[in-house]
């Protein structure tokens, strides 16, 4: 019996090990990490990489957050974490140097989804590894933890900064009058005037808080749909309790471009928001670029700005 037994582990054995079962030797050589990412392409990592450049600095905080680090990042205007600040630069995020990006000799370059795409092939051809990420809502921002966290191999330090980020903004739910505010946000660029959907950092935020954007609903723009064209009419029989403006530009200068839009026209002074002073400036650091694991950062400021 002892020897049949013996042999019938001994087959057991030998039938996982054909199957796929992870061996000692294919869980620490083969299978550090494997990644599907925003693109739906499947990577697959033997090691922790070492040498990671980003192509959006949104990316650094997170990463850095469980235990990551990175060799290169784009040109910014935005604040840098100080431990990413001697890190090489490989040019502003729409013009990054792929060239620039070979000579730092990376295992690893996290790219912009809807940006720095066309990087792969090249990068590629160089064998350079790729992750193509999206990090723009806050769901986006949780997801991403949980792959940068798989990268670093600090699941738990990714698990405990999600739990962090949801019990803050919770706190700040909480801390509000649950009234349903009704909002719309103005963005404004060189080019022009939108109106942000709830698809955007801004209007994600107002629907975290339990408010509703007058906008949704609204066709988007063919080239983004997170915004819908701008129409003072429109926005005139929307009538919003509060108007929340975003923009690339400085403050000052939009601020004051607001406000003589609003006074060259009588039909402005109807809306609730102009006429009680409910119009409110976001900044784009927090509304305009993706806050990262600054959404709680985010949430309190749209809060603070109606419930100071």
């Amino acid at each position: 019996m002892k020897q049949w037994t013996l042999v019938l582990l001994l087959l057991c054995s030998l039938v996982l090990t054909a199957c796929g079962a992870p061996s000692a030797e294919q869980t620490t050589q083969g299978g550090y990490a494997t990644i599907t990412d925003d693109n739906g392409r499947t990577v697959t990592f033997d090691k922790k990489p070492e040498r990671v450049v980003v192509t959006s600095a949104s990316f650094i905080a997170p990463l850095y957050a469980v235990g990551g680090e990175v060799v290169g990042r784009p040109v910014t205007k935005s604040k840098v974490l100080p431990a990413a600040e001697k890190a090489a630069t490989i040019g502003p995020v729409y013009q990054i140097d792929t060239e620039k990006i070979i000579a730092l000799t990376p295992d690893l370059v996290i790219i912009n989804k809807g940006m720095n795409e066309k990087l792969i092939e090249t990068l590629a051809a160089n064998d350079i590894k790729t992750l193509v990420i999206e990090m723009k809502s806050y769901e986006d921002v949780k997801r991403e933890i949980g792959t940068f966290a798989a990268l670093t191999g600090e699941k738990a330090k990714g698990d405990e900064l999600v739990a962090k980020m949801d019990a803050d903004i919770e706190a700040v739910r909480t801390s509000i009058p649950q009234e349903k505010k009704r909002i719309s946000i103005i963005h404004s660029t060189g080019q022009g005037l939108s109106v942000q959907l709830d698809g955007s950092i801004a209007g994600s935020i107002a629907k975290m808080l339990g408010w509703e954007n007058t906008a949704a609903g609204m066709p988007a723009l063919d080239k983004n749909p997170d915004a819908a064209p701008y129409s003072m009419e429109t926005l005139v029989a929307q009538n919003p309790d509060i108007i929340f403006v975003t923009s690339m530009g400085e403050e000052a200068e939009i601020r004051a471009s607001m406000e003589a839009m609003f006074a060259e026209s009588p039909a402005w002074q109807s809306v609730g928001a102009i006429r009680d002073g409910r119009v409110y400036y976001l900044p784009q650091e927090l509304f305009l670029f993706s806050p990262g694991i600054e959404y709680p950062a985010a949430v309190k400021y749209m809060a603070r700005l109606i419930y100071p």
